[in-house]
C-alpha cells in the first residue's frame, strides 16, 4: 500500500487509540486466571489479535465484541495446542507467549512468525525459561524462531540478557503460575518503563513479587489468579505521532484520553517536544501541543526506543542537531530503525548520521519524496508526520504495516486536517 501525505497543519481535537502494550498484557493475564475476564477498549489491531490468537491456541477462549473482549481463562495450565503458533508480527506476543507455553504440563508448543519477527533475537529468553526447568531450544540454534518449548516450570535462579525488556517481561508475567518460585536477574535493562507497566499489572491484579531495583526480582510460584474486570488504557506510543505532528509550524491539537498517571514510558514524548520548543498544556484532561520553531538537542531513548522514527522527524525539522542516543535495542525491532530512519530522512532531502547506538540527525527541513516504509508500522507514520510539513509531500510504501498497532491511523488525522490518501 502507498500512503500519500501533502502539506497540511494538524488542528483540533482527538482522541487516543487504546495501548497495544497494555492490550496484550490483558490478554495474557486473562488467558492465565481462572473465569472470564472482562477487557474493556482493547486495541483493536493486527498485533493484539495475533496475541488473541496465541493464547486461543494455548486453551483460552476469546470472544471479540466492539469495544469489549471477554477472556475465558485457563488458570495458569495452558493445553498443548493442536497447530503450530503463528506469532505473525508481534515480538511482544512472541516473548510472552514462549513465557506461557513453558508452563505447559505436558506436550510441547512450536512457535513462528513472519519473516520479521524470525529475525528478532529470542535465545536469551529460551535460556532463561531453561534456567527456570521448561525446554526452551530455537529449532535452528540460532537463537531465533521457530522455536519449541515445553514445560513444566520449577522454578529457581536465572539471569537474563536487559538488551530488550520483554524477556523480563515475560518471565515475570508467566513466573506467579510456575511450580516453585523464580528468581529473574536482569543484566543492564533497557526499556525499563515497559517492566514497569508489567508489575503494574501483577500489582493491580493482586499477585506477589518482590524486587530490588531493575537487577532483581523474586516471584512466589504457585499463585492463583481471579477472573478482572478492567480497561485498557489509551496509548502513548500511538499518539506520539499526533502529539509529534501538533510540534510541528501551525500544528494545535487537543488529545483526549491520556492518562499522565500510567506507567507507559512513551509519555516522556510530550517533554521532548517541550524540550524542543513546543508549547505543551494539560487543559483539565485533555493535552493541548501548540507548534513553534523547533529547536535540535540531545534525547536519551534507552527507555523509549520506539520514539526513535518520530523524533528523527521532529529533529529534520527542528533548527541545529538533535541526537538521539542510548538506544542499540532499536536496532533489533521490526526492522533496524537508526538504519531505516537514516534512510527516509535522506532520501527526503535532510541529512542524517549513525552511531552504534544512535541517530544524529541535522535539522533544517525536509524538501519531501518518496520514501521506504520498511514494512515498519512506526517508520511508515513517522514519514506520514513528515509529510505534514515537507513542501513536495510524502509518498511512503509498504503502509499497509500501520494496522499493525495503529489501524484508523489515517482517519484520525483526517479529523486533524491532515490531507492523506491510501493508493
Amino acid at each position: 500500500m502507498i500512503l500519500r501525505i501533502l502539506p497540511s497543519p494538524a488542528q483540533g481535537k482527538i482522541s487516543v487509540p487504546a495501548s497495544k502494550s497494555h492490550t496484550i498484557r490483558a490478554i495474557a493475564f486473562g488467558s492465565l486466571a481462572s473465569g472470564e475476564s472482562i477487557i474493556r477498549n482493547p486495541l483493536d489491531s493486527e498485533d493484539a489479535h495475533s496475541a488473541a490468537a496465541v493464547y486461543e491456541a494455548l486453551g483460552a477462549n476469546i470472544t471479540k465484541q466492539e469495544g469489549e473482549w471477554r477472556v475465558e481463562g485457563f488458570g495458569g495450565l495452558p493445553s498443548p495446542p493442536s497447530r503450530q503458533i503463528d506469532v505473525g508480527n508481534s515480538g511482544t506476543t512472541c516473548r510472552m507467549g514462549l513465557g506461557t507455553a513453558a508452563l505447559l504440563p505436558e506436550g510441547e508448543a512450536r512457535f513462528d512468525g513472519d519473516p520479521q519477527t524470525r529475525r528478532r533475537p529470542m535465545g536469551p529468553l529460551l535460556d532463561a525459561l531453561s534456567d527456570l526447568g521448561a525446554r526452551a531450544v530455537s529449532e535452528n540454534d540460532d537463537g531465533r524462531l521457530p522455536a519449541k518449548v515445553s514445560g513444566p516450570w520449577l522454578g529457581g535462579e536465572t539471569q537474563v540478557d536487559g538488551t530488550t525488556s520483554q524477556y523480563t517481561s515475560s518471565l515475570i508475567l508467566n513466573a506467579p503460575f510456575g511450580g516453585g518460585d523464580s528468581i529473574i536477574d536482569p543484566v543492564d535493562l533497557n526499556e525499563r518503563p515497559y517492566v514497569d507497566m508489567t508489575l503494574w499489572w501483577l500489582g493491580k491484579l493482586g499477585l506477589s513479587f518482590e524486587r530490588e531495583g531493575y537487577e532483581h526480582f523474586c516471584v512466589p510460584g504457585n499463585q492463583a489468579l481471579s477472573s478482572f474486570d478492567m480497561e485498557v488504557p489509551a496509548d502513548f506510543s500511538s499518539a506520539a505521532f499526533m502529539v509529534a505532528a501538533a510540534a510541528l509550524p501551525s500544528g494545535d491539537v487537543l488529545l483526549e484520553g491520556l492518562d499522565m498517571d500510567d506507567p507507559q514510558g512513551d509519555k516522556a514524548i510530550l517533554g521532548m517536544v517541550a524540550g524542543m520548543g513546543a508549547e505543551v498544556r494539560e487543559e483539565t484532561g485533555p493535552i493541548r501541543i501548540r507548534g513553534v520553531s523547533l529547536e535540535g538537542g540531545e534525547f536519551d531513548l534507552n527507555s523509549t526506543p520506539d520514539l526513535l522514527p518520530v523524533m528523527a522527524v521532529l529533529g529534520a525539522f527542528a533548527d541545529g542537531e538533535t541526537r538521539l542516543v542510548n538506544v542499540p535495542q532499536a536496532r533489533i525491532k521490526e526492522t533496524d530503525r537508526i538504519t531505516a530512519m537514516r534512510e527516509v530522512i535522506e532520501s527526503l532531502g535532510g541529512s542524517a548520521a549513525e552511531l552504534p547506538d544512535a541517530l544524529i540527525v541535522r535539522g533544517g527541513g525536509l524538501k519531501g519524496g518518496k520514501a521506504h516504509g520498511f514494512g515498519d508500522h512506526r517508520v511508515v507514520m513517522a514519514a506520514a508526520v513528515a509529510g505534514l510539513a515537507a513542501p513536495l509531500g510524502v509518498e511512503v510504501d509498504t503502509a499497509e504495516a500501520m494496522a499493525i498497532t495503529f489501524p484508523d491511523f489515517c482517519e484520525r488525522m483526517r479529523r486533524l486536517g491532515a490531507r492523506m490518501e491510501k493508493e
